[in-house]
């Protein structure tokens, strides 16, 4: 028999994946759209009675959106979270509790401190980060009170097909296509391209926290990335390659962010380890599904 599993977030980049890629070991609870700063939409979730386990993935998760209206992130993120544990206790949760957290939470590393592992102070720099970090504690609180196994995924950056045009790859991907139908001038308009940053294909990311929910270690904190560094320009000049089109390049002061770590990659040694958990998709194919996704759109 399948275990119940409860997603909050499900409608969002990362939910949408979860839904497609659902093993037949889980079947998925049925609710109706949950609002996490509200009691009666978690109890109204729970009614029908509690999950095995839970994927907390509901967050506000853009770093300016942050910045521009800190409360709301902080109310989301942080006291959303606890009214999803006070939900579950309400309603005899006694299962697994996976809390999708950030790789931002780090903050400024210094370079001889890459690759980032889990031993690395949280110094958030944005008050998403803080949220998340909050978060955890509140987490971490929560398993030395509850009998529950709770665990942290810090996912790095992830992308792929669904993702908002907020986020690097997929303006990116939507501009060329752009481009390539005479939609735009051949120009991209970009922030600053030289950073570095540890991408992985978001269905590499929801196949991590699946095998977190089969046999990660309660109360642990986990990395969820490729553990390899790769330089945004060179990303966009592969997107370039792959759309078959030429185009410049034009800075854009607006898009270049508040704290900008120069350098990012991560350390995933833990998760594999416990999990033996990998990722597989390529980041050429990661590329070009983004691509084939706006191409269909457009």
């Amino acid at each position: 028999m399948a275990s119940s599993l409860l997603v909050t977030g499900l409608s969002g980049f990362v939910g949408r994946h979860v839904q497609a890629q659902l093993p037949s070991t889980w079947q998925l609870l049925q609710t109706p759209q949950l609002n996490v700063l509200d009691s009666a939409s978690l109890n109204d979730a729970l009614v029908q009675g509690c999950p095995d386990a839970v994927i907390h993935l509901a967050s506000q998760t853009f770093v300016p959106e942050s910045f521009r209206d800190p409360q709301a992130t902080l109310q989301v993120n942080l006291l959303g979270t606890l009214n999803v544990l006070q939900a579950l206790k309400r309603h005899g949760f006694n299962g697994s509790f996976l809390y999708v957290s950030s790789g931002d939470v780090y903050g400024r590393v210094d370079d001889q401190a890459l690759p980032i592992s889990e031993l690395q102070l949280p110094q958030p720099r944005n008050p998403y980060a803080v949220s998340k970090v909050a978060a955890e504690l509140l987490c971490q609180q929560w398993s030395y009170a509850e009998p529950w196994r709770i665990m942290v995924a810090r996912p790095f950056n992830h992308v792929g097909p669904g993702q908002r045009t907020d986020f690097v790859v997929a303006d990116m991907a939507r501009q060329l296509v752009r481009v390539k139908k005479g939609l735009q001038a051949p120009r991209l308009e970009v922030g600053d391209v030289e950073v570095t940053r540890d991408f992985l294909d978001v269905r590499d990311v929801v196949s991590a926290y699946f095998s977190l929910l089969e046999s990660g270690t309660g109360g642990e904190i986990y990395n969820v990335c490729s553990g390899r560094e790769r330089c945004v320009r060179d990303l966009i000049e592969q997107m370039v390659q792959l759309a078959g089109v030429e185009v410049d390049l034009i800075q854009n002061p607006v898009r270049f962010r508040l704290a900008e770590q120069r350098r990012v990659v991560g350390c995933a040694e833990k998760l594999l380890r416990d999990t033996a958990w990998a990722p597989v998709i390529p980041i050429k194919q990661t590329l070009q599904d983004v691509l084939d996704e706006f191409q269909a759109q457009l």
